[in-house]
């Protein structure tokens, strides 16, 4: 099979979780669901079978860029495979339905919408595919971000095809999510093979960051690209930027270009011809950043995007994670950039309750999994287990990644996590007076400006100068506070409206907390970091820090913990801080762990690391003992 994999696809080997699900299909039990991100490689799980299997795979796909991306990679590599779809004109439709039900084609690709046609239907039962392949099969499920009603009828396709094998893909799916797919495709009622690979992007920095103002947006924005690319003129790669609306992503991209950036925006709302032109631009490295909407990216297979960076927060974890993990994809490091706002999350509720199709139920999940999204920017432990752990992909938890901004801001503090102080609580008590004082009629940034005690026209009109709690938390900046509201709404406490003017308004658990009657469970987000020189500063000493740290462990050991490590990251083609950190190094050395049991207990050695380099890493230590 792997010399097989080498002729026709060019690749020296299957990844494991690809020969799990390959030898399911072809060996197994006949159905499986792969839960892989994007880029890692899902396709190739059922474009192999098909071309093993006698007949035609059929492979349902939401997308047509997607499809005629595939279609055309695989007739690149001499393999036969089509796509229908109704922007072709009728001639060409027509040949190719021809050529399909005579049997030419190893694979052809569907919209699910084209299966509601009953005559196509019965041609393609008539054809009796071997495998039929289910592409972003999270588009069934109610729950997840991305639901579409035409992946319902997917079960009345598959009982009327009757195919003997079935394969399920997404890139995002939560167990919830995952057991809704198991059930409406019927998989729980056969033998069926779940593999879930691969969530682990060790070379991706993530780093979120909450943003008020345009300018701080701007610069923020500025300095991921120049760090990630380097000069303009002559950039080390490509940068994704995304941006909520049509109207941010032209603005962004003109100012990218006035500094010197290739940069193009990309929307629904521009003509047909000139979003295939940015796109095949992008795709041939002809074109270095694209400012988009979320519409852009699906079907791109660009590996050297050095940088994602969202400019506004996406709808749920489940779509940054897609997006952002279009960074990297050669195994290079890459970076993540997240930026969120008050006002995104006043236009994600917007959004979600502007949909008139949703249910009362659906409005609510949607809200949720944005919610879930804000627990991800608040995090207070390392970004990339909080992703593993959310789509339940414990086996490769990494033990803190040791190169997120929180595992980062761990590293300052000796890895000692917040918890609530008593003074922290009281703030937290103090806040949470002033939501209730309010009586739902201003926004969050009113509530704050109020509590620090600014008095203005504003405040004044509104009458928020009168009320008791005015001024009552004056040691903290409107802004500070407003981060703190962000983080009372993520925990339940307090709820906001979804007008163009967002309101703020107390929930019932937020009463029992501002009343002692249950406890605080809110960390208060860090002051404004430093900027600038100062936080050039800040990084001198923490490296005069972390060299006295290296400095009390066993220096030899460590050295010879360097090396090993240089060697697995040779062996594995990747950089060497994504075997493990220094820091863990230095504890490694510290502690002397001889067996893998005890290599658990060090900082930034999870299940995921211990099975790549633990034996390695121990052989080193029980050498120098």
């Amino acid at each position: 099979m792997e010399t097989r994999l080498q002729e026709r696809f060019g690749l020296e080997a299957f990844r494991p979780w690809q020969r799990e699900t390959i030898d399911a299909l072809l060996t197994g039990d006949g159905h499986a669901l792969v839960v892989a991100p994007t880029g890692g490689g899902k396709s190739l799980c059922y474009q192999f079978p098909a071309t093993e299997l006698p007949g035609t795979t059929l492979v349902v796909s939401p997308l047509i860029a997607l499809m005629e991306d595939q279609v055309d990679g695989l007739s690149r590599r001499g393999i036969s495979a089509t796509y229908l779809a109704s922007t072709l004109e009728r001639e060409v439709l027509e040949e190719r339905e021809r050529r399909l039900f005579a049997g030419e084609y190893d694979l052809v690709y569907v919209a699910p919408e084209r299966l509601a046609n009953r005559w196509l239907l019965s041609r393609l039962r008539d054809l009796a595919p071997p495998l039929v392949a289910i592409d972003e099969a999270h588009c069934i499920s109610q729950w997840g971000h991305d639901f579409r009603p035409d992946y319902l009828r997917l079960r009345d396709v598959l009982e009327a095809l009757s195919p003997p094998r079935v394969l399920a893909c997404t890139a995002t799916a939560t167990p919830r999510v995952r057991q809704e797919i198991l059930e409406r495709l019927g998989f729980t009622e056969r033998p069926h093979r779940v593999v879930l690979r691969g969530f682990a992007r060790p070379n991706l920095h993530l780093e979120a960051a909450e943003i008020d103002t345009k300018r701080h947006r701007d610069q923020v924005l500025l300095e991921a690209l120049t760090d990630a690319l380097g000069s303009p003129k002559a950039p080390k790669g490509a940068a994704i930027v995304y941006a909520a609306t049509r109207r941010n992503t032209e603005r962004v991209a003109e100012e990218l270009r006035g500094h010197g950036f290739d940069a193009r925006a990309y929307h629904a709302g521009l003509p047909p011809s000139e979003r295939e032109e940015v796109s095949q631009r992008f795709a041939a490295q002809e074109l270095d950043i694209v400012v988009a909407t979320n519409a852009f990216g699906m079907g791109i297979d660009r590996p050297d995007i050095r940088v994602v960076v969202h400019t506004q927060a996406p709808g749920s974890i489940e779509a940054y994670y897609q997006e952002v993990g279009r960074a990297g994809r050669d195994g290079q490091p890459a970076r993540g950039v997240l930026m969120s706002s008050s006002a995104d999350i006043g236009l994600r509720r917007r959004l979600i309750e502007g949909d008139g199709g949703r249910s009362e139920a659906m409005v609510e999940q949607q809200w949720k999994l944005f919610l879930d999204l804000r627990r991800y920017v608040e995090a207070g432990s390392c970004r990339h287990d909080f992703i593993l752990r959310y789509f339940g992909d414990e086996a490769e938890l990494l033990g803190g990644c040791g190169h997120c901004d929180v595992c980062e801001r761990l590293e300052e503090t000796g890895g000692v996590a917040r918890e609530v102080s008593e003074e922290d609580a009281l703030v937290v008590r103090k806040v949470l007076s002033g939501v209730a004082r309010c009586h739902d009629r201003v926004g969050m940034r009113s509530v704050a400006e109020m509590l620090h005690g600014k008095d203005n026209d504003k405040t004044r009109r509104m009458g928020l100068t009168h009320l008791s709690t005015f001024g009552l938390v004056p040691e903290h900046t409107p802004d500070f506070l407003v981060s703190v509201l962000r983080r009372l709404l993520t925990a339940g406490l307090i709820l906001i409206s979804g007008d163009s003017y967002p309101l703020v308004r107390m929930t019932r658990a937020g009463v029992d907390v501002m009343k002692g009657e249950a406890p605080v469970r809110v960390l208060l987000p860090e002051e404004e970091r430093p900027r600038g020189k100062a936080a050039k500063k800040r990084g001198k000493r923490n490296k005069e820090r972390k060299s006295f740290e290296l400095a009390r462990a066993d220096e030899a050991l460590f050295e010879a913990l360097r090396e090993a490590r240089m060697l697995l990251a040779k062996e594995r083609g990747v950089p060497a801080y994504v075997v493990c950190h220094d820091r863990t190094l230095a504890e490694i050395a510290s502690a002397r762990p001889t067996d893998l049991e005890s290599l658990r207990d060090v900082h930034g050695m999870g299940p995921a690391r211990i099975e790549q380099c633990g034996d390695a890493l121990v052989m080193v230590v029980r050498a120098a003992i």
